[in-house]
């Protein structure tokens, strides 16, 4: 037993079931490689006023979930709790949005860090596929993320997740809705923190999942009823589009996002096989977080789709990944000979693209055919002295059971052969 374990709400990835979030990563990332989005990635870790200005101080995760220290230097430090400032922030510091060739499109995939409390689909330590479009005011931006993350979905196999859609509007009919809900929410029986939200963010309290709280919003004015001419054709040029191209989608009047640099279009992608943290992702267009971060202004869209979360929803969907095995073929060496001859093999097999493994350690012939089964190996090359001494090796199909001698300098072009 070791002396240490993870930290309390993390977990390690290891195989066998590591290979189902990288396979999650790989199909989530697929759809934007193929549609100009080009891969970022930026440090763990950003100065903690990047969330403070972008995110917002209100917000949960600023007040109460960060990760936030000191340095030895005395430089004020976060664990990113989220991806998009980061990757705005690089994009600015790149100077990419002075190339001419906006939108400027980027993915990214990383470890996100929050203090919450742990519990199934709710991590400490988390995982995030992203995807972001900075510099371009188009519904056609909005539809295209939309739709890459259904299309990036359904290549899984997800079949019962749901895309809720709604519009916040911007700085011209905001601030209209935002005195009409307070006005609203200030004359409910609500607890002091939460009257302090009304002051500071009062959308928010829309997002409360507390029954006590929800089942007090009968009535409650919603944005869509406030939304500018703008707006209204904005979002629904986003719905044609989406319907267009045959996503199906749910319209939520009081879907909110939880962070501050949210306008217009907002989106998030549900599964209701997970219980209370049904959310899988989700996303819309911030166009105010750059300048909120020093930058110019570049209306911008993005997405975060939880790899962690996805992996629930396909077991909750009892969807089975068709994961490629990490082997094809395994050598099994009988003698000092056949180890330097068989050796030699798989790293040239490795060398024109065929995953192989090696039997470590000096292992007899069954110890070593137990891990040849339990590597997944297709085939297996078996030599021992006196297959060597006439120049073969056994080579044997591990589905089939059918054993053939194949001439020791044939290995390589008999299984690019057999292997396609």
């Amino acid at each position: 037993m070791s002396t240490f374990n993870a930290p309390k709400g993390t977990y390690d990835l290891i195989p066998p079931e590591s290979a189902k979030y990288l396979a999650v990563r790989e199909a989530i990332a697929a759809p934007l490689r193929n549609s100009g989005y080009g891969y970022v990635e930026t440090p763990g870790f950003e100065n903690v006023e990047l969330f403070a200005r972008g995110v917002g101080e209100s917000t949960d995760i600023v007040t109460k979930e960060m990760y936030a220290f000191e340095t030895k230097g005395g430089d004020k430090l976060a664990l990113r709790p989220e991806g998009t400032a980061s990757v705005l922030r690089a994009a600015l510091e790149a100077n990419l949005h002075k190339t001419g060739n906006l939108p400027v499109k980027l993915w990214y995939s990383g470890s996100y860090y929050r203090y919450e409390r742990p519990q199934k689909g709710r991590y400490r330590h988390f995982s995030q596929v992203g995807a972001e479009a900075i510099g371009a005011e188009d519904p056609a931006l909005d539809a295209e993320l939309i739709i890459l993350a259904d299309q990036a979905y359904r290549s899984l196999g997800l079949r019962t997740f749901r895309v809720l859609l709604n519009s916040l509007g911007d700085k011209e009919c905001r601030p209209v809705y935002r005195a009409a809900l307070q006005e609203f929410l200030r004359g409910l029986d609500l607890d002091e923190d939460t009257r302090r939200r009304i002051e500071i963010n009062p959308l928010r309290v829309l997002d409360d999942k507390r029954e006590s709280v929800q089942k007090q919003l009968t009535g409650v004015p919603l944005l869509r009823d406030y939304l500018c001419d703008a707006c209204k054709a904005y979002h629904e040029e986003v719905r044609e589009l989406i319907t267009a191209a045959g996503v199906a989608f749910e319209d939520d009047p009081k879907l909110v996002r939880g962070l501050d640099y949210y306008t217009r279009t907002t989106f998030e992608f549900v599964h209701d096989g997970l219980g209370s943290q049904s959310a899988v992702g989700g996303g819309g267009r911030y166009d105010g977080l750059s300048e909120m971060i020093g930058g110019p202004a570049l209306p911008s869209v993005g997405w975060a789709l939880g790899v962690d979360r996805t992996v629930l929803a396909l077991e909750a969907e009892g969807v089975d990944l068709d994961l490629p095995s990490p082997v094809s073929v395994f050598a099994v060496p009988l003698g000092a000979d056949a180890r330097r001859v068989l050796f030699a093999k798989v790293t040239e097999l490795r060398k024109v693209g065929i995953a192989a493994d090696f039997s470590y350690g000096d292992r007899g012939l069954k110890g070593a055919m137990k891990n040849a089964n339990r590597s997944g190996a297709r085939y297996t090359i078996v030599a021992g002295e006196r297959d060597l001494a006439d120049g073969v090796v056994q080579l044997k199909d591990m589905d089939s059971g059918e054993q053939t001698s194949i001439g020791v300098n044939e290995i390589v072009a008999e299984l690019e052969s057999r292997l396609g």
